[in-house]
Order: C-alpha cells, then sequence, then structure tokens
C-alpha cells in the first residue's frame, strides 16, 4: 500500500504507512482547523472501506496532525439547512465504515478535538492525546446537539454526569481528566502522541489479527449485552480462535521460547 492508492498530498484526508501492517490516517485540511466538511466526511469513508479490506493492514493510527485533531463540523454547511436536509445526509451511513472498522484504531490527539472531532475519536479503540489535547462537545452554543453518537458513546464512556457536564455546558475538558474520567488511554508530551500512536499500533499489528479483530468485535458487541450474553460471545469467539493457524503459531513459539510468527490464519 501507498498513500497515492489512498489519496495524493493534496486530499483531504492521507494515508501513509509509517511501519508494516500499520496506516497513519491523517485529516489534511489545515486551513479549516480540520473542520469535518462533507467531502472530508466521505473521504474518510472511502478510505475506512478499503483499510477494512486491505489484509496488508493490521492496526489503523488516525490523527488530525500536531497541532489540532478537528474543530467538529462544517458550521458554515448547516447552518441555513433544514431537518430533512440534515436527514438525507444519511451521516450514519457515512460513518459506518469507522465505526465497523474490524481492525484497532488508536487515535492520536493533539489540540482540541470538538464536536464531531470528539465523536470521530470516540469511534477509536484507544485515544492517546497530548499534554495540551482538549475534548468538548459545544454543540449546545449554537443551538443543537450531537448527532454523530456523542451523547450514546460519551455516556458510556464517562458515566452520566461527567458526559452530562460535557453535554449540557459545551465547555472542553483537558487531557489529564479526560483520562482520570475514563475517556483517553494515555497522555503524553505533546510531541510524543503520533509516535507513542505509531508505536502502540506497530505492537498491536505484531499481534494475530484474528485474535485482534474478535477481542475488539467482543467488546463492542457486549457493552450493550446482558452480561450472560456477552459472556456467551466470549466463550463464541474463543473458541473459534482454536481453529487458527496463528493460535498453533503463537502457543508453540512459547512453548519453544522464540518468537511468533503471526500470519492471520
Amino acid at each position: 500500500m501507498s498513500t497515492n492508492e489512498y489519496g495524493g498530498a493534496h486530499d483531504e484526508v492521507r494515508v501513509e504507512t509509517p511501519e508494516p501492517g500499520v496506516a497513519l490516517v491523517r485529516l489534511n485540511r489545515p486551513e479549516a482547523t480540520n473542520a469535518l466538511s462533507l467531502s472530508l466526511q466521505a473521504r474518510l469513508s472511502e478510505v475506512f472501506t478499503a483499510l477494512s479490506d486491505d489484509p496488508d493492514i493490521r492496526a489503523i493510527v488516525l490523527t488530525g496532525g500536531e497541532q489540532v485533531f478537528a474543530a467538529g463540523g462544517d458550521i458554515k454547511s448547516m447552518s441555513d439547512v433544514g431537518p430533512i436536509d440534515i436527514m438525507r445526509r444519511h451521516t450514519e451511513r457515512v460513518w459506518a465504515p469507522i465505526e465497523r472498522c474490524p481492525k484497532p484504531i488508536v487515535a492520536a490527539v493533539c489540540g482540541y478535538a470538538f464536536g464531531g472531532g470528539a465523536e470521530l475519536a470516540m469511534h477509536c479503540d484507544i485515544i492517546i492525546a497530548g499534554t495540551n489535547a482538549s475534548f468538548a462537545q459545544p454543540e449546545i452554543r449554537i443551538g443543537i446537539m450531537p448527532g454523530i453518537g456523542g451523547t450514546q458513546r460519551l455516556v458510556r464512556a464517562v458515566g452520566k454526569f461527567n458526559a452530562m457536564r460535557i453535554l449540557l455546558t459545551g465547555k472542553p475538558v483537558r487531557a489529564e481528566e479526560a483520562q482520570a474520567m475514563g475517556l483517553v488511554s494515555q497522555v503524553v508530551a505533546d510531541d510524543q502522541v503520533i509516535p507513542e500512536a505509531i508505536a502502540m499500533a506497530k505492537w498491536i499489528a505484531a499481534m494475530p489479527p484474528l485474535a485482534a479483530m474478535q477481542i475488539k468485535e467482543v467488546v463492542l458487541a457486549g457493552v450493550d449485552a446482558s452480561l450472560e450474553a456477552a459472556l456467551m460471545l466470549e466463550r463464541k469467539a474463543n473458541q473459534l480462535l482454536f481453529a487458527t493457524r496463528d493460535q498453533k503459531e503463537g502457543m508453540q513459539a512459547f512453548i519453544e521460547k522464540r518468537k511468533p510468527s503471526f500470519e492471520g490464519r
């Protein structure tokens, strides 16, 4: 895979492969603080569809760059439209390839992730934030509310009372507080965010990919299931992995005290 396969340097979404098995997806609208225009959202959808089907990619890093993750939705494109126009945009379909991506996604958040930017980060599986990063759902300040999962994913991540404060005040939360409430996985120095995210994705990419995909699928499916149903899903997925070559390789390598080589089979 090369950058050109998914779009050139001037595309609104750039894709690189900094390490074997790792895709680095970078939002590329610096002149608009990576505001999520309709065209940028469409490109993200296309890119994640392609990455999901790419057998050479085992983990994905999503970032907006070293200065800002994403400023949120493109307000100019929404200010004069009506409810039917918004409905016809079908954002749930546009964001589905990210939501349903079977591969682990690490968000690398520098600067602010506001509105749709925070919702985009919450579509990921791990969030690494810089010390000066901040998160907010400021939609209430312009008379609307989150519409891409901000109310639902946030309350599941941080609980009702923290979520209500963020949603009803529109005020930003700094990275350390976000980590304390469970929204952020790890906080590092700003200049280490992307390198740390790539390093984590590289580590995950070296794991057996079928096991990684099953873990992600079971965790996400089990969140809203009863404990009994979720445990059943876990058992079935674990049983299934005993049919893989990677399970045999992993256990044999452990016994032989050598480094395993996982093929995703």
